[in-house]
């Protein structure tokens, strides 16, 4: 194994922090190649050793180059550098000024923007590790799971509503799901008890994803407009007769990212219980908000209405995992309950134990917290780079892992997605979130998988090609 000898002098005058100074000569060494892959580097106790400082300085500067693509840790293993010679030629390389022709797939490796696709490095946490040796340690490994799912799980999940979204529910209450998808067939199959194809409004623009699996699993779905806070609840006395269920998105509404207000909610709620109107709120990525607190969960204001609160862990953890949850009270939720009860649990027992692990350890939190402190700084690197563009209007970034960019009158979003992809670079046109309503021009961009730098790799090379097809903006610019 290969160490690397790194060419790091300190200046303990100077006002820069020694973990920026530590990481800024150690980023240089790696883009000029005097240190490249698969090079490991000292432990960071023993460069600490040899530069004077504290062990703390020495790791904050290996996480900071971490999260950047760097470096990759590797437990027991050591620090290794992850940039290769051909990474750095392709990072310095600019975009050529005529686009090529589109092709079916690009030529070389392809920076995903796609949104939903948070960051992998939960796998990467020893405490998940932990969880996972903990849940095939135990014996009795001879039954199904339970339906509604594990004991412990339930009342792990009820223990995170309470803490991250001051929900009270008990375990009771909880009903383990394979992810979103599996909880609106769920949701669907229970309406179909009352009604052959029960109605269901929905958002516009909204999930895609959503639209797709309600009426494939036998809803008759309706939309509705919404605006910069999401639905309005005045909206809904216009829709006659009433619908089974109405799935919002109120924490952080998907694909723009208005948050429905309190005084929204609860005037929905009112118009739910009136009509005997099934609430289906989806608690999208509730957990990462970048600038105001989160708004209460609508499930957890005081009304009439019943409310189902859909939640996963696929933006805290992986869509891989495809776990997670209802929040069910009332006749509604019996009828959830005895509805999954009827078609037994999609969910293995071996994950359920897992994740219950994780969750109850705290682990869950540590790395929310984690991430939510990355996804912040990516999204800060996304304001350096496109923020100071009049001619493009940002959305979406209060919370969440991903922004909406406004592209102007002359670029065609999707003609801009599809050059970019050309280019290595996967982003998502806003046309396929709107059902009915004429769609925006724009762009929906996911920072949340890449390192940080391939999303500035990634946004450089659009704010090229945006200079490319508007060339007056681009000379323009300072």
């Amino acid at each position: 194994m290969a160490v690397a000898e790194l060419p790091i002098t300190l200046d303990r005058n100077s006002p820069t922090p020694l973990a920026v100074q530590v990481a800024a000569q150690l980023r240089r060494a790696i883009l000029e190649g005097t240190v490249g892959a698969p090079h490991h580097l000292p432990s960071s106790r023993r460069l600490a050793a040899e530069l004077g400082v504290s062990r703390g300085v020495v790791v904050r500067a290996y996480e900071q180059l971490t999260g950047e693509g760097y470096l990759e840790g590797h437990g027991a293993g050591g620090t290794r550098v992850a940039v290769r010679a051909d990474v750095r030629a392709d990072v310095r390389a600019p975009v050529r000024t005529t686009p090529p022709r589109p092709r079916a797939e690009p030529s070389r490796p392809v920076i995903d923007l796609t949104p939903g696709r948070p960051s992998d490095t939960p796998f990467e946490d020893r405490s998940w590790r932990t969880a996972w040796r903990d849940a095939l340690a135990k014996p009795g490994h001879v039954d199904l799971p339970l339906a509604l799912g594990t004991a412990r799980l339930r009342a792990a999940i009820a223990g995170h509503l309470a803490t991250a979204r001051g929900l009270a529910v008990d375990a009771e209450d909880i009903v383990v799901t394979a992810g979103t998808s599996d909880a609106l067939q769920l949701i669907v199959t229970a309406l179909r008890t009352r009604s052959p194809a029960p109605r269901v409004l929905v958002e516009d623009p909204g999930y895609p994803t959503a639209r797709r699996v309600l009426a494939a699993a036998g809803a008759q779905v309706e939309t509705l407009p919404v605006g910069p806070d999401g639905l309005r609840a005045a909206q809904l006395t216009t829709v006659d007769p009433a619908p089974d269920a109405v799935l919002i998105t109120p924490s952080h509404q998907y694909p723009l990212g208005g948050r429905m207000p309190v005084q929204e909610r609860l005037a929905l709620l009112n118009w739910a219980a009136e009509h005997q109107v099934l609430v289906l709120e989806d608690d999208y990525d509730s957990e990462f908000r970048h600038q105001r607190m989160p708004l209460p969960a609508t499930a957890s204001l005081p009304s009439e209405a019943e409310v189902v609160l859909l939640g996963s862990f696929s933006k805290t953890l992986s869509p891989w995992l495809r776990c997670g949850y209802l929040a069910v009270r009332g006749t509604s939720g019996n009828l959830l309950k005895e509805t999954r009860t009827g078609l037994d649990t999609p969910v293995c027992g071996v994950l359920q134990s897992a994740l219950a692990h994780y969750i109850d350890d705290g682990a869950l939190a540590r790395h929310t917290a984690r991430a939510r402190r990355a996804y912040a700084h990516r999204r800060a690197l996304l304001l350096d780079r496109l923020a100071d563009r009049p001619d493009l209007e940002l959305a979406a970034l209060e919370g969440g892992l991903h922004a909406v960019v406004r592209l102007p009158a002359p670029v065609d979003a999707e003609d801009l997605a599809a050059t970019a992809l050309t280019h290595g670079v996967r982003v998502v046109p806003l046309t396929p979130y709107y059902a009915h309503q004429p769609p925006d021009n724009g762009l929906v961009i996911g920072y949340g998988a890449p390192s940080d730098l391939q999303l500035t790799h990634a946004l450089d090379i659009l704010l090229q090609l945006l200079d490319t097809t508007v060339p007056h903006r681009g000379q323009n610019r300072t």
